[in-house]
């Protein structure tokens, strides 16, 4: 399996916005649902926001109205766009399918949002 390469992830003030992307593998991306899953210090990873192949959407409740994932099935790559940043966004932010993600985690991008 290949890795998939997350970037976009940086420093921000409170409030602020960032855009994340993550290119996938064309074989999984073709037929996955896809998902941005979060990993904040000392804590489990856990789902923020997943698409599926037709763009139907769902988020976890502390992103709602916040965040927006979106995929570009051309590109093989799916974005989240962050909005009105909260320090307890600060985490390593990862892409993976969805619901089940593949043993195959890439770097992530490490997001940190300053108070």
């Amino acid at each position: 399996q290949v890795q998939p390469v997350e970037s976009g992830g940086g420093w921000v003030q409170f409030g602020g916005s960032l855009r994340l992307s993550c290119a996938a593998s064309g074989s999984i991306f073709r037929i996955k649902a896809m998902a941005w899953y979060r990993q904040a210090p000392g804590k489990q990873r856990d789902l923020v926001a997943a698409i599926t192949l037709r763009g139907r959407t769902n988020y976890a409740d502390s992103v709602k109205g916040r965040f927006t994932i979106s995929r570009d099935n051309a590109k093989n790559t799916v974005y989240l766009q962050m909005n009105s940043l909260k320090p307890e966004d600060t985490a390593v932010y990862y892409c993976n399918a969805y619901p089940d993600a593949l043993d195959t985690w890439g770097q992530g991008t490490l997001v940190t949002v300053s108070s």
